[in-house]
């Protein structure tokens, strides 16, 4: 049977300039490199390959990745003498939907990861509580569970945006401090009643158990809201470098704030004031003061694929993908503009679109060989439109490296190289 030959693409399909198309274009088939047509007479047979030759390999324990995609690791940084303290970055672009893998989630840690025994931990709350608790790992797993897909964001992620020059590092070392995963676990809010706080209670302290001694105050009206004491992370016990046996998840705040290998929550009048939120997770305006608690993330997107290190083999139709988050909700909208923002055009977003989590958004794109600025841009569900960068270095100034969410630029020359470049 003869397929039949599809028209050609329409004027009215371009929804922009830079060579957008209409997001529905893809649905329509036919139009990629490559389409497969049996009126092709003469056609090479497919071949039978080495591997089908012979039997493969055996089951293992874990399943592991097909050695040839060897390259999809995580990047870390370490301090001189501190082998244990720094961040270990997601490869954004070389994944795709929006779950990802435990294995490649983001790592951030103080003081490396402690190697906690299960049987031996302890979760404690106390403080402005008529009845303090103390929770073993069995304990907590008798208690009702819920799940809930979720990003988690480093507060300093994105942050060598704000420096004066456009960092040349890839997607993963720009934006790599953000992961999703769906996590299982026990409501906070269950186990504080459990406790009984007392009317005076408007904060909580959350401590981990590692060697930094990691804590954050936090806002009871989000403890009792949508926090979670994380046990699982897609499926499996939650990894060591995500907090074994147990962390913190509050859906949309900075990562930081979501304590890993939790072992007190003590609820309190006002905050603590610890370490971790006066001598940093602050943001240092222009006019000298500084932001203390900026606990959301707000909306912000990134273009994936096609960005740096992912050179384009010549003109022709191309899929822009990427991802948008926000911790004020749902994302609304992302528009794509392959014009260094002259020009938008909305993308469609792969569902489902879940609150506080990863979407997915992706646009077709007839590239001409030309030059191109290729920028994504976020709405969420509450109106807020994620900024330029220049709106945002006008308002927060260039002193701090947390919360950036500044529209992202990749600069495409003639030859297909893309770079991060400021537009």
């Amino acid at each position: 049977m003869t397929r039949k030959r599809r028209p050609p693409i329409a004027p009215e399909d371009f929804r922009a300039a830079g060579g957008l198309l209409d997001r529905r274009i893809f649905l329509a088939g036919g139009l990629a490199a490559g389409t497969l047509s049996s009126s092709s007479a003469g056609a090479e047979p497919l071949s039978v390959a080495p591997w089908m030759k012979t039997p493969g390999s055996p089951f293992t324990p874990y399943g592991q990745p097909s050695r040839f995609e060897d390259k999809v690791v995580r990047v870390w940084t370490n301090p001189p003498n501190a082998p244990g303290t720094g961040a270990a970055r997601t490869p954004l672009h070389v994944l795709n939907g929006t779950i990802t893998p435990n294995g490649l989630h983001f790592e951030r840690s103080h003081s490396g990861i402690p190697d906690v025994d299960p049987d031996a931990h302890r979760l404690v709350i106390h403080g402005l509580v008529r009845r303090p608790l103390v929770f073993t790992m069995e304990m907590l797993a008798r208690y009702p569970m819920e799940s809930r897909i979720a990003f988690i964001e480093c507060g300093g992620n994105g942050g060598s945006l704000y420096q004066k020059d456009p960092a040349q590092l890839n997607c993963q070392g720009l934006h790599g401090l953000v992961s999703c995963a769906e996590w299982t676990g026990v409501k906070l809010s269950t186990l504080l009643d459990e406790a009984g706080m007392e009317p005076s209670a408007k904060w909580m302290l959350a401590e981990g158990a590692d060697a930094s001694g990691m804590s954050r105050s936090v806002p009871l009206v989000k403890a009792m809201d949508d926090a979670l004491i994380a046990l699982y992370q897609n499926g499996e016990r939650v990894r060591p470098s995500n907090g074994y046996p147990l962390r913190l998840l509050l859906p949309g705040y900075e990562g930081n704030m979501q304590v890993k290998w939790l072992r007190r929550v003590k609820l309190t009048e006002e905050p603590t004031m610890t370490k971790d939120e006066t001598s940093k997770y602050t943001i240092l305006t222009p006019d000298g003061k500084s932001l203390q608690f900026v606990f959301p993330i707000e909306a912000k997107s990134l273009i994936t694929q096609p960005s740096p290190g992912l050179t384009m083999k010549g003109p022709g139709l191309y899929e822009i993908s990427g991802l948008a988050w926000s911790g004020y909700g749902k994302i609304a909208q992302v528009d794509v503009s392959a014009d260094g923002g002259k020009t938008w055009a909305p993308a469609a977003l792969q569902q489902p679109v879940l609150p506080m989590a990863l979407t997915r958004f992706r646009m077709p794109w007839r590239w001409n060989g030309g030059p191109a600025v290729l920028q994504s841009r976020a709405t969420d569900e509450t109106g807020y439109v994620q900024p330029t960068r220049a709106e945002l270095i006008a308002k927060r100034g260039g002193k701090t490296i947390y919360h950036f969410n500044g529209i992202n630029s990749w600069g495409v020359d003639e030859s297909g190289e893309i770079k991060h470049v400021y537009a």
